[in-house]
């Protein structure tokens, strides 16, 4: 136990970093559509898949386990603490210009959090949806996942956001399957009794430890390879 509160520790502390990072670059760029501009262009093969998301892909892809990534021909295109809101407005150039043929979609947990304020559980759906559509007429072809269990943020420790949870997955799974769109869920094989995701999955309750991404790995293969 004491080896799983240093490591959240470390997260937490990392995550109140990147904050500050993110609130002296907010004006400048406000959905940080030039964080992977550099990367982008550096892109030339056909992609296989590129992982659209927050701190859990930006972790996932550039720190935890990017082998992953670069074995299986895909990229991550994760910026940690963003919502639905600022993934839409950068999904252009970091997924629809890249061409991939797949784009694997997880977001929403940082819109229930209310990193940037208020928003109804419609409205998040809505802007995951936007982005199946966008891929869809870009000729990509969206995969969307679940978002992964919580029962407590850290950073906003007076949420409660588990039923909140459960309820956006079962709009993100009803249309999925009426869009025809593959539905992976990740909170299905890692939650806990309490909707949260158990302290060897992740450290500090949302964001994976390597035994949790090796659950999401074996999870999302067997969608796109």
């Amino acid at each position: 136990m004491k080896k799983y509160l240093i490591t959240a520790l470390l997260i937490i502390t990392n995550l109140i970093s990147m904050a500050q990072d993110k609130q002296k670059e907010y004006i400048k760029d406000w959905a940080a559509t030039n964080r992977y501009a550099a990367d982008n262009e550096c892109v030339t093969k056909k992609l296989k898949a590129v992982f659209m998301g927050d701190s859990i892909t930006d972790i996932w892809s550039n720190k935890a386990h990017s082998s992953f990534f670069s074995d299986n021909n895909f990229i991550g295109r994760g910026i940690s603490g963003q919502t639905t809101t600022e993934m839409l407005v950068r999904f252009r150039p970091d997924v629809i210009n890249l061409h991939p043929k797949y784009v694997v979609i997880l977001a929403g947990i940082n819109d229930i959090a209310m990193n940037d304020g208020p928003i109804s559980l419609e409205n998040i759906f809505g802007n995951i949806v936007s982005m199946c559509e966008l891929a869809k007429v870009n000729k990509i072809k969206p995969v969307i996942c679940s978002v992964l269990p919580a029962y407590k943020f850290p950073w906003r420790q007076q949420l409660e956001p588990a039923n909140e949870v459960i309820k956006l997955n079962e709009m993100l799974k009803d249309y999925a399957k009426s869009a025809k769109i593959p539905y992976v869920d990740y909170h299905s094989a890692m939650k806990d009794e309490n909707n949260g995701l158990p302290a060897n999955l992740a450290a500090d309750g949302v964001h994976p430890t390597m035994d949790g991404y090796h659950i999401m790995e074996d999870i999302i293969l067997k969608y796109i390879k």
